[in-house]
């Protein structure tokens, strides 16, 4: 409860939270009679005003601008006058104004508790702006009268910060996914095969440039997610800042990106098993950990924050413990093993098939980062996205350089690159070539490669609750966004999206393929899919930054007022698109001309460059049937929406008092709080 004093910023908050500033519409219509127009509208308390157009359709559609209007000053997302009571204290942290309300997952008076489970999963009412329309105008606004199509733009920005989606993952549940949320196969599994292609000097090299390019587009991830902490994040970005149907690219492109890493992480969980006992039948297993999966997301955000939690915890503990085992092992302090030392970069030697081998490691690299951008997407279920997500952001530097650089360095000298278990696993996820496996096996310790299997397998099913997450939040965004079906936006009142969570799970059925004989074949397609896809939203997001930026500075504003500012500013998000279009072009190199192609046929050729390749085709396809079907333009600078979505208004005022904090801090805490 919040007593009248709590505040003296409470009455300007409450202001704040019921009157939000006027809201900006753009509508991109097209029709056959003309070229495509543009009605622009401004909307305020009591006046609005419409500018005229040539387009004729574009005076014959159903005018719902009022409506719009109408509803963004009565939105479910701001704070009704007589709920402020029933908010929870910690929903009303410094530094939050809580303009996005929270949804009904706690509104639930039926007395018995199958009465209260039952009434969780029905709709959430209010987590629309447009759940009631007898009338269809909402859809009819999609529609102009000769059957062409427009995107309401203005509309779809207003439905992702009113997705009725849960509050209540925590600061310590989004320092941990940034820790270790993504350690999976990619960094104890995959690795493997990119230390055999390119050598420790690569793998060393590649981890390192796409780690820089991860650093890069993570602050330009943090500034757009604590401004904008809606539904969809980057997808929805994309839609406002660039062009919609990229937008809708994108949103598709991560969401199959995620509904693929499902049942490739649970058949990885299947392999791993084998290294114990090799005649089980995998398909049992595959059951097992797809209903364990499917649990944890049925508890909402909070069980998939409490999951996530724990599962960093023992994989970054694991992580830590092998880098301190390696150090000793390099060191030769078993009594099997002499000194090693850099042996290994001489004999063989530091790199494997020269500058293409290294080209070969960036798909592995950038499937093994993977799953960092989740913080964005957690953003829009995050109690405080303004304290929590700049310090779980600054944690991505030190697992990048503790975690994935120090590692492989380790794994570089204590395994060679010709060693033949390291290309003798049935696929990218068996866990029989992870090189972390082969180093303490080859220390002649004997329960340790056990553990470290263990370990392997909690890391898989982590990434594999974290592809439910993602793909689920990712589908739900896109019904908002009017780019998926209406019925994937369906939210409870317990603020899970039942049926994107439903349809992720259904993709998971993909991994009773484990008991194929060419399984390892299928785990290869859908790793190549996943990986590229990866680079292209990174670099989506840095794009989405730099005109973000210029947007924010048209409209008169300045970069102190930013909740949070990137570390490196609008330069790294230069640095990190063009690294990704780099790494992008070193791919489709390496797929037309792949190691040995000389001595390949021609069909081998081409299934290599579209393993390499297949993720860029499908981003195109949606993007062009997106484009065909509306029409779309890219969205200039000066239409362009900085307000829809903000949680904190009043924060001009929080900056000035935690600058007058921090200046009585002691010079080692100013530079504590910057690294961590």
């Amino acid at each position: 409860m919040i007593s009248n004093a709590s505040s003296p910023f409470l009455p300007y908050l409450v202001l704040c939270c019921i009157r939000p500033p006027p809201t900006n519409r753009l509508l991109t219509s097209h029709s056959s009679q003309s070229p495509p127009a543009y009605a622009y509208a401004h909307s305020n308390d009591n006046t609005q005003r419409r500018a005229s157009s040539s387009h004729p359709a574009a005076r014959d559609r159903p005018s719902v601008s009022s409506a719009h209007a109408q509803r963004a000053r009565m939105a479910p997302h701001d704070v009704e006058r007589g709920s402020i009571s029933k908010m929870k204290e910690e929903s009303l942290a410094p530094g939050s104004s809580f303009s996005m309300r929270e949804p009904e997952y706690d509104d639930i008076s039926s007395p018995s508790y199958w009465g209260r489970f039952v009434d969780g999963f029905r709709r959430d009412q209010r987590s629309s702006l447009f759940t009631n329309d007898p009338l269809g105008q909402h859809e009819a606004s999609g529609r102009v009268h000769d059957g062409a199509h427009y995107y309401d733009l203005q509309g779809a920005m207003l439905e992702t910060a009113n997705s009725g989606l849960a509050r209540e993952l925590k600061g310590r549940h989004l320092q941990m996914i940034a820790i270790g949320g993504s350690i999976g196969t990619g960094l104890f599994v995959a690795s493997g095969r990119a230390l055999a292609d390119g050598g420790p000097a690569s793998i060393l090299l590649a981890f390192t440039i796409v780690g820089a390019m991860l650093f890069c587009t993570c602050q330009a991830l943090g500034e757009l997610a604590v401004l904008f902490p809606i539904a969809g994040s980057f997808s929805a970005w994309a839609t406002r800042f660039l062009d919609p149907s990229w937008g809708f690219a994108m949103g598709w492109n991560y969401a199959l990106q995620w509904l693929i890493v499902l049942p490739l992480e649970i058949i990885a969980a299947s392999l791993t098993l084998s290294y114990w006992d090799e005649s089980i039948k995998r398909a049992i297993f595959v059951s097992v950990f797809l209903i364990i999966v499917i649990i944890i997301n049925m508890f909402g955000v909070k069980g998939y924050g409490e999951a996530e939690f724990t599962f960093s915890i023992v994989k970054v503990v694991a992580v830590i413990g092998f880098i301190l085992l390696g150090i000793v092992l390099n060191c030769g302090g078993t009594p099997d093993s002499g000194y090693i030392g850099g042996r290994y970069w001489q004999n063989p030697g530091a790199f494997n098939n020269g500058f293409k081998g290294m080209c070969n490691v960036f798909v592995t690299a950038a499937f093994s980062f993977a799953g960092t951008e989740l913080i964005g997407l957690a953003a829009a279920e995050t109690a405080n996205p303004r304290k929590s997500l700049p310090t779980a952001l600054k944690q991505v530097f030190w697992r990048i350089t503790l975690f994935y650089i120090v590692a492989l360095t380790l794994v570089g000298l204590l395994v060679p690159y010709n060693d033949p278990r390291l290309v003798g696993g049935t696929s990218d996820a068996d866990a029989s070539a992870s090189p972390f496996v082969i180093a303490i096996e080859e220390a002649g310790i004997q329960v340790l490669p056990s553990v470290m299997n263990a370990v392997i397998l909690t890391a898989v099913l982590s990434v594999g609750n974290s592809a439910v997450f993602g793909s689920s939040r990712t589908l739900a965004a896109l019904a908002n966004l009017r780019q998926a079906p209406k019925i994937l936006g369906y939210v409870d009142r317990k603020g899970r999206p039942l049926v994107a969570i439903a349809i992720a799970s259904a993709f998971g059925l993909i991994a009773f393929l484990a008991d194929l004989p060419e399984q390892g074949a299928v785990l290869d397609w859908l790793m190549s899919i996943s990986g590229l896809s990866t680079i292209i939203t990174w670099g989506s997001i840095c794009l989405c930054h730099i005109r973000f930026r210029r947007a924010w500075a048209a409209r008169g504003h300045s970069v102190s007022e930013l909740p949070f500012q990137s570390q490196v500013g609008v330069v790294g998000s230069y640095v990190g698109l063009i690294l990704n279009v780099l790494v992008i072009i070193a791919q489709f190199w390496v797929g037309a001309f792949p190691i040995g192609w000389k001595d390949m046929t021609s069909s081998m050729v081409a299934r290599n460059f579209f393993h390499k390749w297949v993720g860029a085709p499908c981003v195109i396809v949606f993007y062009i049937l997106h484009k065909l079907y509306f029409r779309t333009t890219f969205v200039r600078i000066q239409d362009m929406d900085v307000d829809t979505g903000r949680r904190d208004f009043t924060v001009p005022i929080l900056v000035a008092q935690e600058r007058e904090e921090r200046a009585s801090w002691p010079r080692w805490k100013r530079y504590y709080k910057f690294m961590c």
